[in-house]
Parts: C-alpha cells; structure tokens; sequence
C-alpha cells in the first residue's frame, strides 16, 4: 500500500496515529535545525517536519528534496503548535520518521501556486503542471460535480443517454465543419459534429421520447473567450412537448445545479421577448444584474439645431445611478471607449443632474433646461445621475454600441459581481436574419426551427418577419444554452428550405433523409442544448472557458502542449489520396 491517507483529510482527531501519505513537495521551507515539506496530492497539502535532534541523517535527505518531487513519507500525526485556520489540515503536522523519493522533478518554469508566475503560453504548453494547482483542478472537480448533477436530474425524469456518432457529413447553415478526409472511399470527407442536432431528431422519430447527450462538439469558428474549436454541449431533445414543456423542464434543471452546486435557490426565471431584448439592451443575452434601460430620446433631443442629433436615424441612453461625479477626464475616457475601432461609436454626449435638480450637459448650447428636464423625466433620473447618449444613422449598430456602453459602466460601478446571478428566457427570436456576406436570408439559429404557428403564412410573403418557437437561457449577460421547438412536418420543412434558397434537389441531397423519416410518423418534438464549459465557467467565476476545460486550445486554435495542428508525413496523404497541400502564405 502506497499510502494509509490523502494529504487533504487528516484533523486533530487523528493525532498519534501512524500514516502514510504519497504526493508532490509543494514547498520547502528550512530554519535552523529543522525542515518542513509541505506535501500536496490532489485532495491538499500537509506539512511534513524534519528534525535534526531526532533524526539527522534524515534531515539532510530532506534537506535534498527539490520542488515537485514525488515523496512517499510516513510519520506519526502531531498537533502543531503555530496552527494555519486557512488549511484543512493546519492544526496538524507529520513528524516524519521515514521519506522516501518516488521520482525526482525538474525544476517547474512557473510556480506550481495559485498566484503563479506563469503565462498564459507557457502554463498552456506545460498545462500538465498548470492542472496541479489547486485553482485549476476545483474547476475541473466542479465541472464534474455539475455533469453528475445533470445526469441525475435528467436521469430522474425519464431521459436516456444515447451517444450518436462522431464522423458525419458536412451541412449547410451552420458554422465551419472540421473535415476528415476517408482512406477507404478516395475524394471523400467526414464531418466532425458541430452539435448532434439532425441525430437527436431522428431519435425523437425512433420513439425515444426524450433524449441527452453530454457530447463533444466541434466548431471552426474564430475564437475569444468563450469560444474553444472543440466544446461540450448538453444536448437534450423531448418528444410530445410544447415550448413550454421545454422551458419547465430545463428551468427546472437549472434550478436543481444552482441548488446542488451553489446552495442557491433561484426564482422564477422572467421571460422578455428578442425584441424587447435589443431595444432596452442592445443585446440577445442581455446581463440583467443591474438594470441601466435603454431609453429612445429622439422625440426628445432631434431639432434643436444639434446636427449630430438632428441627422441621427436613432438617439438612446443610458441613466448610470449616483454616477454625476465622474470627473471631465473619466467622460473623456468613456468617449474615447465608445470611439474605439470595435465599438465605432463617433461620439458620447453626457448629462448630469445636480443637486439642485437642474441639468448641466456637454450640449447646453443647443438645449434650453425645460428640454433637459423632459430628458431627465424619460429615465426618471434623480439628483447625482449621469445620464450617457449615443446617436448613429443605424439604429441597430447604435444600440449595440450603447450595449457595450452600458457593460462598461456596469463594470465600472461594480453592478456585474460574479457572486450574483441574474437568470432569464429570451424568447419569440426571428426566425431568420440576414447574411451581408451571403446576400440571403440565413436561419438564426438553424434550419429545423419550427416557425410560430401563426407566422407560417409569411413564409410566403414576408419571410424576414417570421417568429422561430426557438429560446435561448442567459445568464449574467452569458447564453448558455439554446433550442426550440423543431419542425416535423416534411412539407412545412421543405418549404422552410426553399425560403433559405435549397432547391428540392439541394434540399434532398444534404438532408433527404430527415425529410423522408418525418414521412414515417414524427412526433411533435423540441429540445435544446447548454453549453456546459459556459455554464462551468460561471459558476466558477471565470473569465474564460479555457481554465475549466483540462486541454483546451489558444486564441489562434492551438494546443501549445501537443503542438497541434501539425503538419502529416507525405505517406500519410498519399493514404488519404491527398497529392497536394496548399501552404498558407
């Protein structure tokens, strides 16, 4: 037996007690007569003690150990006389009678600490060592934690784990495919799942009734924060449901997690529509920890001979509370933010209220105080408010740089703390949007999506118009997870194609056959998916995606670790009937 303990559970009721443990050498730490190693496995640290007066010789081994070698020791449990509150295991101490190195270690390039040293780089390319601290290993043991909990609940109401295959074929209307290239069928590709989506139908056709995968899906996107090439969903379908039924169900679970995992009971989810969503938050996952509405001035401030107002196809703002202290140069800087290439806003125009009620703006000139005061009515400001405006030609793009605004100043005053959690339904999303690149009509979320009952006449007439019974979950400002009632009507779906530009015989070559199974008798059905690295991320209270997920790529789609993507020997290709590779430039 390598050893009797972990170095995470040993407590004052175990003093006098022979043990064993078996970990890494955290820290070593040498004064006077006497070293201490701290010991550190998986479940924490304790703190070895070596003794001159009682042993020597295995002193000076002690003496010897390098940070990261792998030690087995075994000593007696002792209470410690200068006790660390912040440890589990600080009231106690192994008086070491004998050490015994398992495997010595290189000197580590960073710090092996939860306030490391290291990079984003170089712990990525040693991310073996980065999962050895402590912060990063709770991430993975909480997204555990989060999978089991999902698994139970949906296992308790009557769902069934399916695993659908890895390698399919590529699809229109979604993202990038990653592609496999076959040996056996020569000039032909697989394609790596960017959600099991047409699989979990034709499941629902089965007679599964209700369906989950936690599942690996593959994406060639761009990526940021939130966005890793490969990623788990969630994937959930049910079968003789209505978008309610969905709702419930899925609120449900949430509940159960933040219950489960943060001892959190959450109320009722609210419920806005997509447009509500974009015209009070310039945003389709709006974080409503704080409130900050949009509010439409342009009846209000259009004119008055202020030409950047008096030009603009859209005027909005922002009320920040208890903000109109924010000095000349913080405004500046807020301009300039707004201005940046990313946002693109030309220009801010402020206003505080003071004390005495009245409003003092950076446009006085061109307003009289009985104009600023129906401004100030329209967002029910009070003295010490600061109220920001953005004007733009496009009402759209305007919103959405006064979106990034309102983050901003959220951030600032501290309204998005990562301990509180703000959930919501986005609801009654179009069913279509469209694509400048493509010149056409693209499905927002994909082409399955069931239209609103009542919208399907427009199909004909007015497309763009079209309501999708599609729903996405958000969270803090984060979707983390989207579905909706799918079609399973093969006319209604084929019709749905050739608004989307398929012809029938397009149409039936890329997805014949889930139009020809909906003709053998399928159910009403629906579902959605989570995407369970963001969900993990946030209640863990990260940043990114990367630090709950054990392998994960950089920003350029890199594993700096496996030095991956590479380049295949010329065998290789010509197994795969690939002659030619073209060299990016």
């Amino acid at each position: 037996m390598y050893r009797t303990n972990t170095c995470g559970e040993l407590n004052i009721a175990n003093v006098g007690q022979e043990v064993t443990l078996c970990g890494w050498a955290q820290r070593i730490r040498k004064m006077g007569g006497m070293t201490f190693i701290d010991i550190r496995d998986r479940y924490g640290i304790t703190q070895l003690v070596f003794s001159n007066e009682i042993n020597a010789s295995l002193c000076e081994q002690a003496n010897r150990i390098g940070r990261e070698y792998v030690l087995q020791a075994t000593g007696k449990v002792a209470e410690r006389s200068s006790k660390n509150a912040k440890n589990p295991t600080g009231e106690i101490e192994i008086i070491v009678d004998t050490l015994k190195v398992l495997n010595e270690a290189a000197t580590p390039p960073f710090t092996i600490e939860d306030d490391t040293d290291g990079g984003d780089d170089l712990r990525m390319r040693y991310r073996y060592l980065d999962l050895r601290r402590t912060c990063v290993r709770a991430n993975l043991e909480l997204r555990h934690k989060m999978a089991f909990e999902v698994r139970k609940y949906l296992d308790e109401h009557g769902f069934l784990e399916v695993e659908t295959p890895v390698l399919v074929n590529s699809t229109p209307e979604g993202a990038r495919d990653f592609v496999v290239p076959s040996r056996m069928n020569a000039g032909q590709f697989y394609a790596l799942p960017q959600s099991p989506q047409i699989l979990k139908q034709l499941l629902m056709v089965s007679g599964f009734d209700r369906y989950f995968q936690i599942v690996k899906c593959f994406r060639d996107e761009d990526l940021r924060a939130d966005r890793q090439p490969e990623f788990t969903q969630i994937d959930c379908e049910m079968s003789f449901v209505e978008q309610e039924d969905i709702l419930n169900m899925f609120e449900g679970m949430t509940r159960h997690l933040f219950k489960a995992i943060k001892g959190m009971d959450i109320p009722v989810l609210p419920r806005i529509s997509w447009h509500d969503a974009m015209k009070y938050y310039g945003s389709d996952k709006p974080d409503t920890r704080f409130e900050m509405k949009f509010v439409e001035l342009t009846d209000i401030l259009k004119g008055y001979g202020f030409a950047v107002f008096d030009s603009a196809a859209y005027i909005g703002g922002i009320c920040a509370k208890g903000a109109a202290s924010y000095t000349r140069k913080q405004l500046d800087a807020l301009t300039e933010y707004v201005k940046r290439p990313q946002i693109g806003a030309k220009g801010m125009v402020y206003a505080r209220v003071e004390a005495d009620g009245n409003v003092k703006s950076s446009v006085d000139k061109f307003y009289s105080q009985e104009v600023l005061q129906q401004l100030k009515a329209a967002f029910q400001a009070e003295a010490g408010d600061l109220i920001l405006i953005l004007s733009g030609d496009n009402a759209d793009k305007t919103r959405k740089q006064l979106c990034e605004l309102r983050l901003e100043m959220g951030s600032q005053l501290g309204l998005r703390d990562k301990n509180k959690y703000s959930c919501l339904w986005v609801v009654d999303f179009p069913m279509y949007e469209w694509s400048e690149e493509e010149n056409r009509l693209m499905a927002m979320h994909h082409p399955f999506t069931s239209p609103k009952p009542e919208d399907i006449p427009l199909l004909d007439t007015d497309p763009a118009s079209v309501r999708a019974n599609a729903y996405d979950m958000v969270i803090n400002g984060v979707e983390v997870g989207g579905g909706s009632i799918r079609i399973h009507d093969s006319q209604l779906q084929a019709k749905v194609f050739e608004v989307l530009g398929f012809t029938p015989e397009k149409a039936q070559e890329k997805f014949g056959f889930l139009m020809n199974a909906f003709k053998f008798g399928a159910p009403p059905h629906g579902g959605l998916a989570y995407g369970l690295d963001r969900f993990v991320s946030l209640f863990a209270g990260l940043d990114s995606i990367r630090d709950c997920i054990a392998f994960p790529k950089n920003n350029q789609g890199r594993d700096m670790m496996l030095n991956a993507p590479g380049e295949l020997d010329p065998s290789q290709l010509e197994e795969l009937n690939i002659t030619t590779v073209i060299k990016s430039k």
